[in-house]
Formats: structure tokens, sequence, C-alpha cells
């Protein structure tokens, strides 16, 4: 099983759960900057030309939400309830609430502060930000609401949605995400900071914020 990554906040998903899972893969650190995403030979694994991509025999997956599925699947974790149709309705619920709803308000946010560092982009548009601000609140409302009486985002316990939800805001103070005034997500976020393979999921000595 080879899995394929840059250091941005999909593929940490997926790193952490393979580490999380205890499954064996060779990670392959594409090299994003020297245009290793747009190869032809990545291009034909991923045609999007993103990261992250596994690859299993004959089994080729791109999307970060379907290659945790899959690896919950291969591991026998009901990280992903592959046997449970109510539960896999709640999880979808979640997984695309963060892709059309939070994620892309706490993407700005992400980007300026850490995607920039990262990459030696130049300083973040802080100005830029601050419209930006209402809607991170609007959607951080609705997540600390649900978290209230809740440790894990979906099923009672943690899932694949959990390192969905969390990825981009996992560093929301270095990103300067207005999240101090909601206890739960900050509750919840810190929680997950305790689990070993969330927070270092590189693999070998690789450390990025993602």
């Amino acid at each position: 099983m080879r899995l394929y990554w840059i250091k941005a906040q999909a593929p940490r998903r997926a790193l952490a759960l393979v580490k999380h899972l205890g499954l064996q893969a060779q990670y392959i650190e594409v090299d994003l900057m020297g245009g290793g995403l747009k190869t032809p030979d990545y291009a034909a694994l991923n045609p999007n030309m993103k990261a992250p991509t596994l690859v299993d025999g004959d089994v080729v997956l791109w999307e970060s939400s379907a290659i945790m599925a899959y690896l919950c699947i291969k591991a026998g974790s009901d990280m992903w309830p592959a046997a449970n149709p109510a539960e896999q309705v709640e999880m979808l619920r979640w997984l695309s609430w963060n892709d059309q709803h939070w994620g892309p308000a706490v993407a700005p946010f992400y980007f300026e502060h850490v995607v920039k560092a990262t990459f030696g982009m130049g300083p973040p548009d802080t100005a830029g930000l601050a419209p930006k601000a209402a809607n991170l609140q609007r959607f951080a409302a609705v997540l600390d609401g649900h978290l209230q009486d809740r440790s894990w985002a979906a099923c009672g316990r943690l899932t694949i949605a959990d390192f969905q939800l969390a990825s981009m805001a996992a560093h929301w103070r270095e990103a300067q995400m207005p999240l101090a005034a909601f206890p739960n997500i900050v509750r919840w976020l810190d929680g997950l900071m305790r689990i070993p393979a969330w927070a270092d999921p590189w693999p070998g000595n690789a450390r990025a914020a993602a």
C-alpha cells in the first residue's frame, strides 16, 4: 500500500489514520514545489493533481474522506461504520458539512497563517481576513452547539469525521482563527491533540503545521 502525500491538511488526515490504525504503508512525499503533483505519472494516478492519493494493489483512490473510509474497512475499524447504514448517514452529514461549510470558512485563516509560512509565501493578509471572521463564527456556532454534550463529532466515538473536521482547525491558535469564544470546539480540538497519531502524523522526521 502506497500513500502519496504533501505537507498539507488533507494528507494529514490519511497519514494520521494509517498511524492510528497501525497499518503498514509506504509513504511517498511528492515534491510539491518541484511540480511533483503535475508529472504525467502522478496525474495518471490522480487527475486532480492533488494529494493524498492511495494505491493498494489495483485500488487507486483520491479524496481524503474516501481514503479514510477505505483504510477503516481494510483495518476493520469502526471509525468508518461499514456495517451500520444509519451511522454512515450521520458520518456523511458531517463530512459533507465540513466540505461545504466548515472547511471553506476556516481555510482562509489556515492559508494566510499556516500555508504561507510553510512555503515562504510572504506575510499573512490580516486585513483581508477581517471580513471573513463572521462566516467562520457562524459555522463555529453550529459545531460548538453540536459538541455541547459530546466528546466526538459523530456516532458517539472517534471517527474519521473528527479527523476531517479538525484538520485545518487543529492549529487554530497559530492561524488566529476566532474560536476562543467557542469552548466546546476548543475542548474537542485539544482532546484530539492528545491522540499521538493525530498530534504527530508526519512520516519520518517530517514536521509541518497542517
